[in-house]
């Protein structure tokens, strides 16, 4: 399975979006790792939200394109919501519930 994530730095109030087969791993790697990347600036990360994008990797891609192209604040923070439920071209994510830390 592979899974859309977003995770949100609340020392500075940013949104990140992706996706991985192990999203909670991703997690740990933006926080540690030394690579000079967008996230490396903006530590410590928190996961937001984590949803099922579908088995194959052009899923979750497809949908982080999707949201990365919106260029949309609202669009991320509806999706953090709980109570959102994606329609549309997000329509096939599926929120896992339970977020392990």
């Amino acid at each position: 399975m592979f899974y859309l994530y977003i995770l949100y730095s609340d020392t500075y109030n940013r949104y990140y979006v992706g996706s991985s087969r192990d999203p909670w791993e991703r997690l740990v790697q933006h926080n540690v790792s030394p690579k000079l990347t967008f996230t490396l600036k903006f530590r410590p990360w928190q996961l937001a939200a984590v949803f099922e994008a579908g088995t194959k990797r052009s899923d979750a891609l497809k949908s982080e394109r999707f949201i990365k192209k919106q260029k949309s604040r609202k669009l991320i923070e509806k999706l953090v919501d709980e109570q959102f439920s994606p329609t549309g071209m997000l329509a096939q994510l599926v929120r896992v519930p339970h977020l392990r830390d």
